[in-house]
């Protein structure tokens, strides 16, 4: 599914009831991803009191994510990942920008709520002036603008390594070794940087609060939280996404099985499915939503309901 490319062994059959009910379970994880990836876009758009710059964001990743159940999802099972590994027609070309795009768009998403968060914890006091919905709004922008960007870089490096077949060592480095630096390894490593920031502040504040008035512990209490929800949110992105661009960094030192790379694909992709859990476990309001949601309240209160 992806765009980094494998050189891999001859292709096996798999048995009929093996795909059947792998098709099956990648279905269920394709219904499960949509369906929750709209909770959480439901949730924000209509509860006014979580219209915020930092759930802004948040409804960014998860119209990420809901594409991804939409349209990767389904792609990747109408034709076996095998045949784009072997196999480098239109289709194969437009399921791997659809998946550079919606991938680095969450990646970008993510480095924009870290920063987010940093002036939530770090600066709590200018927060409202330097995160307003404005700039929000041009965070979100700039994260879909790069990810198109990074889609079309990819397609063209694959375009103009079929047209010069040997000579071609720039196209190479750009898809094999500057591709998953600037749209994975580097970004990850500055969200870790700033969240350990994040960390380190939080542990002076939460020693220097200890004597404070309580409503003003509530708040740092509160903005606490959400940092280590969303820190949450970064670990298990970097569980699923990790594992998946190590085994492509390792295959430019030797062969990957198939089953292998096949496994980590999906893993990475079942990132999309496992964010709005995150949000529902964490966040007692988008439980409150969740269940007005699904019970079918929202069509009998309005967009003041107190979640909080």
């Amino acid at each position: 599914m992806s765009p980094f490319k494998i050189t891999l062994p001859i292709m096996r059959r798999t048995s009929s009831t093996i795909c059947t009910l792998l098709y099956i379970f990648l279905g269920l994880l394709s219904a499960i991803t949509v369906c929750g990836n709209l909770l959480v876009i439901i949730s924000i758009i209509y509860f006014k009191q979580l219209h915020t710059p930092s759930n802004y964001l948040i409804v960014s990743l998860a119209v990420a994510d809901l594409l991804v159940g939409i349209a990767v999802f389904p792609l990747s099972m109408s034709f076996s990942l095998s045949y784009c590994l072997y196999y480098r027609d239109l289709f194969c070309k437009i399921r791997d920008s659809v998946d550079v795009i919606l991938t680095a768009t969450s990646i970008s998403n993510l480095c924009c709520i870290s920063v987010d968060r940093y002036y939530a914890v770090c600066q709590p006091l200018t927060y409202k002036s330097k995160i307003n919905t404005g700039i929000v709004l041009v965070m979100i922008l700039m994260s879909w603008g790069v990810s198109l960007l990074l889609a079309i870089g990819f397609i063209v490096a694959e375009v103009n390594q079929e047209k010069c077949q040997e000579n071609c060592f720039s196209d190479v480095v750009l898809e094999k070794v500057l591709a998953p630096v600037f749209s994975f390894y580097l970004p990850v490593t500055i969200m870790l940087c700033i969240y350990l920031k994040i960390f380190l502040v939080a542990q002076r504040q939460a020693r220097s609060i200890q004597n404070a008035v309580k409503p003003g512990a509530t708040v740092i209490n509160m903005e606490r939280k959400a940092t280590k929800t969303l820190a949450i949110v970064l670990g298990v992105f970097l569980m699923c996404w990790l594992p998946f661009f190590l085994c492509f960094s390792f295959q430019l030192l030797g062969g990957v099985s198939m089953m292998v790379y096949e496994t980590l694909n999906w893993l990475a992709l079942s990132n999309s499915m496992l964010n709005p859990f995150i949000y529902a476990f964490f966040y007692s309001w988008f439980r409150s939503a969740f269940r007005m949601i699904i019970s079918g309240k929202i069509f009998q209160g309005n967009t003041n309901t107190k979640l909080f």
